[in-house]
């Protein structure tokens, strides 16, 4: 007596009658894995980021304030960096210290612009940090406040990131950022 080849779904389905799994198609054995999330020194540098701007609002004086946030910004890039960056390969531009303003375009072009605005206040910020009376305006402490906490927020969707809460206390009419992965 000859047997009849059975189909693959009626011998899946009898093995599943017998076991407790039920019958699932085959799957890719090396699947690309998703990155879990940002290095703990990204989630670190966001996280004092974030500190240091609510720092400078709390701050008196502009000097202090235009400093302070600028740093801020500095260790936001700096997250980016830790996420996005690599070593440099040619031994040439290994020798060259480079500012971080400098790298960022080229690890993430999506904030050149913001790297160039960072760089033309660096040098405030260093006259800010050296005491110079007429470095920065309260106006301007306040506009790099605003636009720091701006690019915080680009930065946070940037590396896909949700910092905990509670190192960034909420500012009064400033919403929650969206978890974003």
């Amino acid at each position: 007596m000859q047997t009849q080849p059975q189909s693959p779904a009626r011998t899946a389905a009898a093995a599943a009658a017998g076991s407790a799994r039920p019958y699932r198609p085959p799957s890719d054995v090396h699947p690309v894995l998703r990155r879990a999330g940002a290095p703990p020194a990204a989630l670190d540098l966001l996280a004092q980021a974030y500190r240091g701007l609510d720092e400078a609002r709390g701050m008196q004086g502009a000097l202090e304030r235009y400093a302070v946030a600028h740093l801020a910004a500095l260790r936001a890039s700096a997250s980016v960096l830790a996420v996005r960056g690599r070593p440099e390969e040619s031994p040439r531009r290994r020798g060259r210290i480079r500012s971080a303003w400098e790298v960022l375009p080229e690890v993430a072009p999506e904030l050149a612009e913001w790297a160039l605005y960072y760089a033309a206040g660096a040098p405030k910020r260093a006259a800010a940090e050296a005491g110079i009376a007429s470095a920065a305006t309260l106006r301007e402490a306040d506009d790099l406040i605003r636009n720091t906490a701006l690019f915080l927020r680009v930065v946070q969707r940037l590396i896909a990131l949700n910092p905990a809460r509670a190192d960034r206390p909420e500012q009064d009419g400033e919403p929650p950022m969206p978890r974003t992965g």
